[in-house]
């Protein structure tokens, strides 16, 4: 719409990149204002929340808003949040047409619920087409248990046991495999947080188990062993959500890099018509000015200052999100006087500690200088992500949140500054 609009070319990469973030920013609805922002206590009307409007200039420049008289929040915060939204390396955002680089995009107050957003940068788009492909690989059913009373996790823990043996000698009888993958968690513990579970000694649970198996059949059986649970083993057993659980395929993603030299130039046929050629655009390898920023060490705290712990929400707003079997997330300081604390505190060692019970692969940590923010990227952190994983969050959506917990040491006078409700 803004080429047709503004006359842009496939040459203009800097405006490219622009509209291209408008559209980033416009993508997840209410998510650009206040929809599952950090400081949520602060975004009213979410029964009549707006959905946001942007308003795009020739430039490339847009400001944020939203209708009026509509609930929501648009904020520099809500804002920048959505910019790192689901984004990997910041200096180089692929899309079809342009390598978008976020690293000096900048968020400015331009009235109540107006946020004025400048700053990106576009480089050529890659020599590659990315192509995905899915397929069907095998079954899952997940139950879904509920448990009251004292030491609700550990009969939560103890009943999963009991099913999946059960399972295994049903299906040993029936001539069919084992289950080839479980997964359990006890929500209501706070599964997702691991050793840092603050809820063991919770009096009231869901169980929630998934298994896989190649056959349909074999699930089925899984399924008529989960009644059991009613009146053979722990008490408070009191209800099973949704009833018995149906078996579900198991649809996994594929994708791939494909050089564009390989495939027959792009036409378009409109009306039966003889086909018109279409020009792609100069592709190139990464260029070099595209380097990431990547954070630099942490630095050494202030010398002789006694430091203070404030959790990492008192100093910065933070969202995450998925790629495929990677999550981000992104950690937007309060002040710019925040930004060496969080520098000194959240190495991607610090990080990939914090979520070691959930991530298998390495991660890296940039810098985003325009919006005083870093990015991390967790690699194997989702059990194989969206459709295919088997966990409660197989999309990141609570790595934010997980991470505002963690304690950042400070110096007085800024643990004593304004900060997040709490």
């Amino acid at each position: 719409p803004l080429i047709h609009e503004f006359g842009w070319t496939a040459r203009d990469l800097d405006l490219l990149a622009a509209g291209s973030l408008a559209g980033h920013v416009l993508e997840c609805g209410a998510q650009a204002t206040g929809g599952i922002h950090t400081d949520w206590r602060d975004v009213q009307g979410w029964e009549d929340i707006g959905y946001p409007v942007a308003e795009c200039r020739a430039d490339g420049g847009f400001v944020l808003t939203k209708p009026e008289g509509t609930g929501g929040r648009v904020t520099r915060a809500t804002v920048a949040e959505q910019i790192l939204y689901e984004i990997g390396d910041p200096a180089a955002y692929v899309l079809p047409d342009v390598v978008v680089d976020l690293t000096g995009v900048r968020v400015r107050a331009d009235g109540p619920d107006r946020v004025e957003v400048t700053g990106a940068r576009g480089l050529p788009p890659t020599p590659s087409y990315k192509v995905s492909a899915t397929w069907q690989d095998g079954w899952r059913a997940t139950a879904l248990v509920t448990i009251v009373g004292p030491d609700a996790a550990e009969k939560a823990e103890r009943t999963a046991e009991a099913i999946l043996g059960r399972t295994r000698t049903v299906l040993g009888a029936a001539g069919l495999d084992p289950v080839r993958a479980t997964h359990r968690e006890v929500l209501g513990a706070e599964a997702s947080y691991g050793p840092r579970s603050r809820a063991r000694a919770t009096r009231e649970v869901i169980l929630r188990l998934s298994v896989e198996h190649d056959r349909r059949e074999a699930l089925d059986l899984f399924a008529r062993e989960i009644a059991a649970a009613a009146t053979s083993w722990a008490p408070g057993t009191t209800g099973f959500l949704g009833g018995r659980p149906r078996p579900q395929p198991i649809v996994r993603l594929f994708s791939m890099l494909v050089d564009k030299a390989r495939l027959p130039p792009p036409t378009i046929t409109i009306a039966g018509a003889d086909p018109i050629p279409v020009a792609l655009p100069a592709a190139s390898d990464r260029p070099s000015e595209a380097a990431s920023v990547v954070a630099p060490p942490p630095g050494p705290g202030p010398e002789g200052a006694d430091e203070v712990e404030v959790p990492l929400v008192r100093l910065a707003w933070a969202r995450s999100g998925d790629k495929g079997d990677w999550a981000n997330i992104g950690v937007i300081a309060r002040q710019p006087a925040h930004l060496d604390a969080l520098r000194r505190a959240l190495s991607p060692e610090i990080v990939a500690g914090w979520f070691a019970h959930l991530v298998a692969g390495p991660v890296d940590r940039y810098e985003v200088p325009g919006l005083g923010a870093f990015n991390f990227v967790l690699q194997g952190a989702l059990g194989g992500g969206g459709i295919a994983s088997l966990r409660n969050d197989p999309q990141a959506k609570g790595f934010g949140q997980m991470l505002a917990d963690y304690p950042v040491p400070v110096p007085p006078e800024l643990a004593a500054g304004s900060f997040a409700p709490r």
